[in-house]
């Protein structure tokens, strides 16, 4: 039990939270690492997925490759970028330490669920749905904007929810090559043979993790312009109210 003694000592001592090097600092600096990540993972594959899900093509390639993806483990792409000679381990801004390398590595893992659900989303609505909007005289775009892209929306939100929590855990990874983040917490601790520090930093990064996730679940909660489909008891919802209302 004295770990966890240590562990409350660690979070409880208000010198481990402020100042250079501090719990907040680290925080800090993960948080914007995650971000900028997601960020540039929506950037690149959630226009490219929502195309792809409203033409009805490439899809089986998109999704393939996107699960390729998740088959590298982010630790071994990060050690092969921070090897080469470009990104290597330069310091880049905020980022720190093999900033780029970082980015990069973590960005790529933000891509299959962000494509995926994207993808999966648009080229799942129903049919009928796509038949009465054209009936309505839309065209290929005002389709996409009215009717597909309101009603793939929940979907879509849980693609980027699923990514933002994965890649916040894995950006811990960072502090492996002397980056920046709580990995840093963690690692320095273990090294140290200061166990209750680096459990510390791991109870931090669990439960910003779990806010991120309440956080998100209530973003996607609300871009649903359909909520009672969600209800078991309503099996049926009228075509009339599957079309999101615009003005």
């Amino acid at each position: 039990m004295r770990i966890f003694g240590d562990v409350w000592d660690f979070l409880s001592t208000g010198a481990n939270w402020s100042g250079r090097g501090g719990i907040l600092d680290y925080l800090v600096q993960q948080l914007l690492l995650t971000g900028t990540a997601l960020l540039l993972a929506v950037l690149v594959g959630l226009p490219l997925a929502l195309w792809l899900g409203h033409v009805g093509r490439g899809g089986f390639l998109a999704i393939n490759i996107s699960n390729v993806g998740r088959a590298i483990p982010t630790f071994a792409l990060l050690a092969l970028l921070v090897t080469a000679d470009w990104p290597g381990v330069a310091t880049f801004g905020p980022f720190g330490r093999a900033g780029i390398a970082t980015l990069i590595a973590l960005t790529l893992f933000a891509l299959p669920p962000i494509i995926t659900n994207s993808y999966v989303a648009v080229r799942e609505v129903a049919g009928e749905v796509k038949e009465a909007a054209r009936g309505m005289g839309m065209t290929g775009w005002q389709q996409f904007r009215r009717v597909e892209l309101p009603l793939a929306l929940p979907l879509v939100a849980g693609g980027v929810r699923l990514a933002l929590v994965q890649v916040w855990a894995t950006a811990t990874i960072a502090a492996l090559v002397a980056g920046p983040g709580l990995g840093r917490i963690i690692t320095d601790g273990f090294a140290n043979s200061n166990y209750g520090k680096g459990i510390a930093g791991a109870v931090v990064v669990a439960v910003v993790a779990m806010v991120l996730e309440v956080l998100a679940a209530l973003a996607q909660r609300a871009v649903d312009p359909v909520p009672r489909a969600a209800d078991p008891r309503t099996d049926d919802v009228p075509l009339r109210d599957a079309l999101p209302t615009t003005t």
